[in-house]
Formats: C-alpha cells, sequence, structure tokens
C-alpha cells in the first residue's frame, strides 16, 4: 500500500506550506528520539514524518507527489530517507528552532566593540532650557599597539588545533549531533600565541576619558541619549560600540 504523506502528518492535501510545517514540528516533538530512548516505535514515526515533510515541504517534489505519487519521485530520483544525520541536517532550521537554537557561527573578521550606558543626573532648569555636560567615564579602547588583533606586531595568529580553525566543535548526544562553539578559541578558529605586550592578547585596553554632550532643552524625564561611537572599542577592526547616557 503506497505510503500517503498527507496522512502521516495529519493534514489534508489543500493544507498550506505553514500548517504542513506546524504538523510537522508537532510530530517531530512528540515523537523525537531524545524524549523516546529506546522507544522503536516512535522512532519509526519520527523518521516517517520527517520523510513526509521532506516531499510536502518542497513545493517541486510536493508537486511530483501529488501527481505522480511515490513511484513519479523516485522517477525523479527520489531514494527514500535518509539516515538521521540525512534527517538533522536537512531540518537544521525547524530542529534549531525547537532544541536549543543554531549552532553559534564563528567570529568572521571585525568584532564591533559593546554599548555602555551611563545614567547622568541633571537639574530642572537644565531640563527645560537645554545645557552642555561634561563626563569621564572609564572603558576599554581598542588597543593602539596591535589595532585590536591582540598580536604582538609583527606575528599571526595560530590555527587552533582542537577546532582545526572551523570554531565549532560537534558533540555526539543520542541519535544526533550538535555543534557548539569551540571552548579553545571561542569559536574564533585561532589562537593567539604571541600576545600583544600592552593589552595582553585581548585587543583591548582601559582608559578614562572625558565625553561632552549637548543636553536639548525640553528633554522627557528618563530620556536616553545616543552619542555614536562612544561605546567600547571594537576588536580586529571592529567599529566602537555606542554610548546611552
Amino acid at each position: 500500500m503506497e505510503t500517503d504523506f498527507y496522512k502521516t502528518l495529519g493534514v489534508s492535501p489543500e493544507a498550506a506550506a505553514e500548517e504542513i510545517k506546524k504538523a510537522y514540528r508537532k510530530l517531530a516533538m512528540k515523537y523525537h528520539p531524545d524524549k523516546n530512548q529506546g522507544d522503536k516505535a516512535a522512532e519509526e514515526k519520527f523518521k516517517s514524518a520527517a520523510e513526509a515533510y521532506e516531499i510536502l515541504g518542497d513545493l517541486e517534489k510536493r508537486k511530483i507527489y501529488d501527481r505522480y505519487g511515490v513511484a513519479g519521485l523516485k522517477d525523479s530520483g527520489y531514494s527514500g530517507p535518509g539516515n538521521f544525520d540525512d534527517i538533522f541536517s536537512s531540518f537544521g532550521d525547524i530542529f534549531g528552532d525547537m532544541f536549543g537554537g543554531r549552532p553559534r557561527q564563528r567570529h568572521q573578521g571585525n568584532i564591533p566593540g559593546n554599548d555602555l550606558r551611563y545614567d547622568l543626573g541633571i537639574s530642572f532648569m537644565d531640563a527645560v532650557h537645554g545645557a552642555e555636560k561634561e563626563i569621564e567615564l572609564t572603558r576599554r579602547e581598542t588597543c593602539w599597539t596591535c589595532d585590536g588583533t591582540g598580536l604582538r606586531p609583527g606575528h599571526k595568529p595560530a590555527t587552533c588545533a582542537t577546532c582545526k580553525g572551523h570554531g565549532q566543535v560537534v558533540h555526539a548526544q543520542g541519535f544526533f549531533r550538535v555543534q557548539t562553539a569551540c571552548p579553545k578559541c571561542h569559536g574564533e578558529g585561532t589562537i593567539i600565541t604571541e600576545p600583544c605586550n600592552d593589552c595582553l592578547g585581548e585587543g583591548l585596553v582601559r582608559k578614562t576619558k572625558k565625553v561632552s554632550l549637548k543636553i536639548p532643552a525640553g528633554i522627557d524625564t528618563g530620556a536616553r541619549m545616543r552619542l555614536r561611537g562612544e561605546g567600547e572599542g571594537g576588536r580586529k577592526g571592529g567599529q566602537p560600540g555606542d554610548l546611552y547616557v
């Protein structure tokens, strides 16, 4: 008897793409291997739901299935469901949403600085008429010696041996694999073996600076002003963050 993929997901042949996706998510949650360890029946239902979604979640495959059935899919090159690795790699967007989010990507190039917040109290008259203020804050700025790379001038970073430069490591959990940021290089793929003497490899140095700002007349209580580029410095050529006062 030919498989009815619509029946497998519990939707009608007229179901919209979003309805099909929701139905699959519901079944995947219910029969997921990690929630039903050792349950062969649940495992089969999970795989059946994945196969059904592989067809009905793909517009072209769904058209072929609707017109010619499973036989038409096979004629077009479809070979049936794969193993668990295939299932999880094919539906990374769905499983990423349900089971902890997508894997973190390694840092690529520039790393922007963090935003900062400074609480400033002003008088009623300053709020009414406006005023110019000067604040002093301590923040981390881009190291001038290494230009934020954290490296001693003239040296290059080494490829991380733990992740082989990928910035991610893979852990086996039950029936599937989970990618996480490499704990050794923190997702960057490289290691600083010759750190800058001034910032000790951080790419940032702590400095105290005075910042001037103009408070507009009639500013509301609790309002915040954004000073672009007055936050913490960036690393590896990244832009500085902003300061919110």
